[in-house]
């Protein structure tokens, strides 16, 4: 048994969550852990703060555990809505807005990789980022959610009350203004 998984039966008994609840939860997290800190990380562009962001969404996805009914929706999108609104409440309490920091998110270039290839990869990164904040904090998160959490246009649509046809015009454009500023239109080589 790991510590993780040590903390959350002993959360649990004093939450007085059945021995099934418990192991559904310890699946649930092995599962969907490395998908909730892609997104935070995305969002908040640090590893320290998405650390103890994502471990803020499961103790509170483990304390509503026994709220959470498959008949509304998928685990995976009520577990997003939770870190949503985590994140979201972070930032908000430190009056910033969601931001990508070029540092956090820029690979340092290994012994293999050579310096002309480094600084290629580096300027592309760097546009992307650029390119990024032209975008809508809306547009971000919908991005953010797709791409780094893995999640479908329907289970997006209901945790933001988008419709689902929606997010999917929104992630078009959003990817449309993306390439716009990205990919050099024919004259510009």
């Amino acid at each position: 048994m790991t510590a993780f998984e040590g903390k959350i039966i002993g959360q649990a008994v004093s939450a007085e969550q059945s021995h099934a609840d418990i192991h559904a939860f310890i699946s649930y997290y092995n599962e969907y852990f490395p998908r909730v800190f892609n997104y935070i990380y995305y969002r908040m562009g640090d590893s320290v703060v998405s650390d103890d962001l994502t471990a803020i969404v499961f103790e509170r996805a483990l304390k509503k555990f026994k709220n959470f009914s498959p008949h509304k929706g998928s685990f995976g999108a009520w577990l997003f809505a939770i870190a949503r609104n985590v994140v979201n409440a972070h930032l908000k309490s430190q009056g910033q807005h969601a931001c990508l920091s070029i540092d956090d998110l820029h690979e340092h270039p290994g012994n293999t990789i050579l310096p002309e290839e480094a600084l290629i990869k580096g300027e592309i990164h760097n546009e992307l980022l650029i390119a990024l904040k032209q975008l809508s904090e809306r547009e971000r998160d919908l991005l953010g959610l797709k791409f780094t959490a893995c999640i479908t246009n329907r289970q997006i649509a209901s945790m933001t009350s988008i419709s689902e046809s929606n997010v999917g015009i929104i992630l078009y454009r959003a990817i449309q203004k993306l390439r716009s500023q990205l990919v050099p239109q024919e004259g510009e080589k």
